[in-house]
């Protein structure tokens, strides 16, 4: 719902800030006063292009912000999370076209592109008019129209689900096919690799190990000589340690015999000398152990030689070897068993292609009896807004593809029977609507039917029959009044209200019989100041629109009669 529109110097108009509410928003005015200038204005922040035609003479730039209310609006939310804008309950659409043609786009404050702007606006706001926002104009929203409107969201959602799973089994069907054909290449190479680390037999941590070794074997006869010196110092030789801290033990027995303050020293001495004896036993046990091995040492090193060459080829260490030798032999492993993956990924693809199929064809079997049910609605519908002779058909198109695209590495497709289709995430259908508003003439594309008021009045038609399927929560009808009077347009009138009981509607007209419908009605004006036209809008009173509806029924010159017939007509749309 759009609740406020602030619009600064775009045309005429130098600054309006205006409140809409829900319910039927009706627009009127003279003949050039500025109502299609605030529409146009609207359009800028729905992504419409613009240039600096715009910006209003004098001015440097043209601003337009548009406050709505989106709440769970879930299609909305992920478009903007999808583009990293914070989604809130409230959401500010900006755009301002500056003098020298250059546009800037905000959403919720946070630069975008006009071409988000316009993806945000098209789950939105439907307008209907000189303008892009015609949902129903653009043929690829016609097949989730009548999904809507025949209550088949549910069975496209079990089809998207199917056709997803189909296409990852191809996605990993080819991948396999193409992972084979490489392996076809690089086989051998793999097997020599996998001789060639296999004769080394790395295994981890050996290089960290044969490094320590070969330190220990190189340095032998400086580990023996410094042992050897060690162990004379603290317990061969004459004097040494041992002897001495035995030395220092009896002294201080002789002195604990006169002084008990020497009990702890001598502890010490005694744990000292325990201490070095314990040591000792360390070092001559080492000593004992060194070996003097020039035979080891050459293997020590050439193994680290051979663990060096394999790291230049297959990795910066063991681990990265290892690593290597795991994954092609897991890929010459696979290259055994190819053909029995292949084929049951290929089983798999056709289970989920029968399930596929199934949905499919009982989604398309609904679609067609919606679409025959939509035709004849549609049809009575035109009739009532003064169009007698149109015909409407909604066209479901099944396309069958060449045996030849039957492959199983092929792009996702329905079987039934023995014919192939072409097939998108939503289905075998290809929905387009067709019409023709004159006896005698052959249906056309709805998309290429022509502009202004019968376009305005068809796309009333189509709404008031897929109101309650419609998502979008704003529609907005420029012209809809070109060409009709009295019966039809008060049947005009009363589907606008019809209408607004599910969307906000905003709607020009220059007609009392929809201005009579009207919930809030509003008028634009052009008036003189500071010697230029500007245009300027205000919210009418229930006596104001008594006054404008009579304005529209019989003149400039408002008349008591034409005040009666005025409340007569805002009376009878109120009960209606």
């Amino acid at each position: 719902m759009l609740k406020s529109l602030y619009i600064s110097n775009h045309a005429l108009i130098d600054e309006i800030d205006v409140g809409f509410e829900n319910g039927l928003n009706v627009l009127t005015g003279e003949t050039g006063a500025g109502k299609s200038t605030i529409i146009e204005a609207l359009s800028l922040i729905l992504g419409e292009r613009a240039s600096s035609d715009v910006v209003r003479k004098g001015a440097e730039k043209t601003v337009v912000e548009g406050v709505l209310q989106v709440a769970g609006n879930r299609k909305l939310k992920r478009s903007l999370e999808e583009n990293q804008i914070d989604f809130s309950d409230e959401l500010l659409l900006r755009r301002e076209v500056s003098l020298k043609g250059q546009s800037r786009c905000f959403i919720n404050d946070t630069p975008t592109t006009l071409a988000v702007l316009c993806s945000v606006g098209d789950l939105l706001v439907d307008l209907h008019g000189q303008h892009q926002h015609q949902s129903l104009l653009k043929v690829d929203t016609h097949i989730d129209q009548i999904d809507e409107f025949g209550g088949a969201t549910g069975s496209v959602s079990d089809f998207q689900r199917s056709y997803d799973r189909m296409k990852e089994l191809i996605r990993k069907f080819r991948e396999l096919q193409q992972r084979e054909h490489q392996l076809k290449e690089k086989r051998d190479l793999y097997e020599f690799q996998i001789k060639e680390i296999d004769a080394v037999y790395p295994r981890a941590g050996e290089e960290e190990e044969l490094e320590q070794e070969l330190k220990i074997l190189e340095n032998a006869e400086k580990l023996y000589e410094v042992t050897s010196q060690l162990y004379g110092l603290l317990y061969e030789d004459d004097h040494s340690i041992s002897d001495q801290l035995a030395s220092v033990g009896r002294m201080l027995e002789g002195l604990l015999k006169i002084d008990q303050t020497f009990e702890e020293p001598m502890k010490e001495a005694s744990a000292a000398e325990v201490v070095v004896g314990e040591l000792a036993k360390t070092i001559q046990a080492y000593r004992s152990k060194i070996e003097f091995n020039p035979e080891r040492l050459e293997q020590a090193r050439e193994r680290l030689g051979n663990l060096s060459l394999l790291k230049k080829k297959y990795g910066s260490s063991i681990d990265a070897i290892l690593e290597h030798r795991r994954r092609i032999g897991a890929e010459v492993d696979l290259a055994e068993t190819f053909d029995e993956a292949l084929q049951k990924l290929q089983e798999d693809i056709e289970k989920e292609r029968a399930v596929c199929s199934e949905i499919a064809q009982r989604l398309s079997s609904k679609r067609k009896e919606v679409a025959r049910r939509l035709n004849k609605a549609i049809v009575e519908e035109l009739a009532k807004l003064g169009i007698p002779n149109a015909s409407f058909e909604v066209r479901v198109e099944n396309r069958i593809l060449p045996s030849a695209a039957g492959s199983v590495d092929s792009s996702p497709h329905v079987k039934l029977g023995k014919e192939l289709y072409e097939t998108t995430p939503k289905g075998i259908d290809f929905v387009e609507f067709y019409i023709s508003t004159n006896i005698g003439e052959d249906v056309k594309p709805l998309a290429k039917v022509a502009s202004g008021g019968e376009i305005s009045r068809i796309m009333l038609a189509l709404k008031s029959i897929l109101a309650k399927a419609d998502r979008l929560p704003l529609l907005i009808f420029d012209e809809i009044d070109i060409g009709i009077s009295g019966r039809i347009a008060q049947t005009v009138g009363m589907s606008l209200k019809n209408l607004s009981k599910f969307h906000q509607v905003i709607v020009i007209t220059h007609l009392p019989q929809i201005a009579g419908a009207a919930d809030h009605h509003y008028v634009v004006e052009k008036i003189e100041e500071g010697g230029r036209a500007v245009t300027r809008i205000r919210k009418l009173t229930l006596e104001d629109r008594v006054r404008e509806v009579a304005r529209l029924m019989s003149g400039a010159k408002v008349t008591e009669a034409g005040l009666k017939g005025a409340r007569e007509l805002i009376g009878s749309s109120a009960r209606n």
